[in-house]
């Protein structure tokens, strides 16, 4: 695997605030970088300072000290323009303009390049055309803000992102307020644009089992240690995650909630998708799967699906919920 470019480094890096004169610290000891080419999913607990070091990182409040260094230059040095043109942000405030029309907000992204009078070039005619094709968001086009759901704006959001055509992308928490679909679909899109774009996507999220699926590497902030950087799934094996979020409940190695199973044991026979959703159903009425038991369940699924039980004589099911009423 190439290593892709290191767009934007942390150099012990050190973010907070300013309280009477006094510097209240957040984070401290950063030292991160992001690289082209990849979805990086910012976690941690509520309150832990995710949202602080994202303002420091796009410029909208000072370090406490240390630096951010973007494509090899001091992020103080940028002129507002310059910073427009190598970060683009994506935030979870509610855009105000309802009336305004699809595609003029997507070419919003194209500000940073225009001139005084607002007249886009060609070239700024196809980012906009080429942002709308990235994020498949060509059935919206001509809608109104205000006629869109939550997920459709998300959507249209990241579109003029992807137009404002800047190497970097942040986005603090997209899936917030998303039902499942659209938490899928905008995180799904999110790392193929970083391929497709070869963009270095930074995402503050709290879903940790869709990054776990998705990102290339996860920032871990956790209270009063140094943020850590890795892998998704070396997180997972180290123990990192765990001993961030203290999770209750949810077995990261398995990516399931934990489940107390009883005495009842069963042997089941089948593959594929039909296999693990009956297995999540018998686990979650606690049966425990084994490799042979007293109870046999066999999945068929040669003409329509059914489910052939051995308990005291020979059943033959249609549905899930009467398989768990035979058994029990």
């Amino acid at each position: 695997m190439i290593a892709n470019k290191t767009i934007l480094s942390l150099e012990n890096l050190e973010v907070g605030y300013k309280v009477n004169k006094k510097e209240l610290s957040i984070l401290s000891n950063i030292n991160l970088q992001l690289h082209q080419g990849e979805l990086v999913c910012f976690m941690g607990p509520n309150g832990v300072g995710k949202s602080t070091l994202i303002r420091t990182i796009c410029g909208a409040q000072k370090a406490l000290s240390g630096s951010v260094i973007i494509d090899s230059e001091n992020l103080n040095n940028l002129t507002a323009n310059d910073l427009a043109q190598t970060i683009s942000v994506v935030l979870t405030d509610k855009v105000s303009s309802g009336n305004m029309s699809v595609k003029d907000l997507v070419s919003l992204g194209r500000y940073p390049y225009v001139g005084w009078n607002i007249k886009f070039s060609s070239k700024d005619v196809e980012q906009i055309d080429r942002a709308i094709e990235l994020t498949k968001i060509e059935s919206l086009v001509s809608k109104k803000l205000y006629e869109l759901s939550d997920g459709q704006l998300q959507k249209v959001m990241i579109a003029r992102a992807v137009c404002q055509d800047t190497p970097i992308m942040i986005l603090d928490e997209p899936t917030a307020h998303l039902d499942l679909n659209n938490r899928v679909e905008v995180i799904n899109m999110l790392s193929d644009l970083a391929k497709s774009t070869n963009k270095a996507i930074l995402m503050a999220t709290h879903e940790l089992d869709l990054a776990l699926q998705s990102a290339d590497r996860i920032w871990l902030a956790g209270a009063n240690t140094p943020i850590i950087d890795g892998f998704p799934e070396d997180l997972v094996l180290n123990g990192k995650i765990d001993s961030v979020f203290e999770l209750k409940g949810f077995d990261l190695k398995t990516g399931r909630l934990e489940k107390n199973l009883g005495t009842g044991k069963v042997q089941l026979a089948g593959e594929g998708h039909t296999y693990l959703w009956t297995k999540n159903a018998l686990e979650r009425h606690g049966y425990d799967v084994v490799e042979k038991a007293e109870i046999q369940i066999e999945i068929k699924e040669d003409v329509e699906l059914r489910w052939h039980v051995k308990n005291k004589g020979e059943h033959i099911v249609n549905t899930l919920e009467n398989l768990i009423k035979i058994i029990s």
